[in-house]
């Protein structure tokens, strides 16, 4: 018969034992360690702590929690620069399936009651695609829906060319006619540049403010978990620019991207990928997670890269009341500014409605 499973959290002193399991792992990604979630929480006002499962003294599986507070208590959900924060397994050496599947649904059932018992407002967490059985954590109450990305196999370059799309590709043979020029260097300034001028183009949302996205990616490049590429003119000028997150893990993560709008015909930014795909395959990673597939156009251009569309679960605890009720009250907030919106146009296409005078 097996031990029992032991919960508990790490100490500081254990993190490269959490570290080895991470790098091994289906589930694994630098999210989850210890290392650039210390740099997050040191610029995102949070804080974190791995909650793990052991058998004889070692680690089958973990969670890394990213905790923060506001008026309602401590909740644990990723956020902007955190994509993926959920169940890490250890693989088991079975040649059973029913045997592997039991162990792992008794894993995530220890650390699901576990992490129960921390009695946290709210409970948000999202797996790689690799883990699918929820079953466990659907039958005792947390909601689960589906959330996607591009994932691009890199092993082999030659396989991973021919799957772009034949218009990028030309776009990319341009590029390299025409003098641009593939730049991995610490130009933080000139990314952020474009960082801020998608965030007023596009109203996305600036991942940090200017400070703190720069110690995050300057304290990040000392650890050798983050690399800055860019697309530059013959002249030097600044076409492109991505962050890909690193680790110890096979698969990296371009976290962010971002293109001057004078270029955005020119096809940098489909030069940019591929080189960067070139970049990190030849630092041994076998995988680039684009981060998220929502249905708009920036995309479409991710799927012309030829990488394959994968399902990612996010996992929600049922909130505690006072999330509830913070919850229905930015919810009323909303439908009443959409209301008050939806007013004033109307009120501002009555003089345009109203009938003309006859001459």
């Amino acid at each position: 018969m097996s031990s029992k499973l032991q919960v508990r959290y790490l100490t500081e002193g254990e993190y490269g034992l959490w570290n080895n399991l991470v790098a091994a792992s289906p589930e694994g990604s630098i999210y989850a360690m210890p290392e650039y979630l210390d740099v997050l929480c040191t610029e995102a006002d949070a804080q974190f702590r791995i909650l793990v499962a052991e058998r004889s003294g070692e680690i089958v599986g973990g969670l890394p929690l990213f905790e923060r507070r506001n008026w309602c208590g401590s909740y644990v959900m990723g956020r902007l620069l955190l994509y993926y924060c959920g169940f890490i397994l250890k693989p088991h050496p079975s040649k059973y399936p029913s045997e592997r599947t039991s162990r792992s649904l008794e894993v995530v059932g220890a650390l699901e009651e576990a992490l129960r018992r921390e009695r946290y407002g709210r409970v948000e967490l999202k797996s790689r695609h690799t883990f699918t059985d929820t079953r466990v954590l659907q039958e005792r109450g947390w909601r689960v829906w589906p959330s996607y990305s591009y994932l691009v196999p890199l092993r082999d370059l030659d396989t991973c060319w021919s799957r772009i799309e034949q218009n990028l590709r030309r776009l990319i043979n341009r590029c390299e006619t025409q003098g641009v020029t593939f730049h991995d260097d610490d130009d933080f300034e000139s990314f952020y540049r474009l960082h801020e001028l998608t965030h007023q183009r596009k109203g996305a949302a600036l991942y940090l403010p200017r400070e703190n996205f720069r110690r995050y990616f300057q304290k990040l490049r000392r650890l050798d978990l983050a690399r800055l590429f860019h697309a530059r003119t013959a002249d030097g000028r600044v076409m492109s620019s991505q962050m890909v997150l690193l680790g110890a893990h096979p698969v990296c993560h371009t976290i962010s991207a971002a293109a001057d709008p004078e270029f955005l015909k020119s096809g940098a930014t489909a030069f940019l990928r591929w080189r960067s795909f070139q970049q990190i395959s030849q630092l041994g990673y076998e995988a680039n997670d684009l981060t998220d597939a929502q249905l708009n156009s920036v995309t479409h251009f991710k799927s012309q890269f030829g990488g394959d569309l994968v399902l990612n679960l996010i996992l929600r605890l049922p909130d505690r009341p006072l999330f509830q009720a913070q919850a229905f009250v930015l919810r009323a907030g909303s439908f009443a500014k959409r209301r008050v919106r939806n007013m004033i146009t109307a009120l501002r296409r009555l003089p345009q409605l109203a009938p003309q005078p006859q001459q």
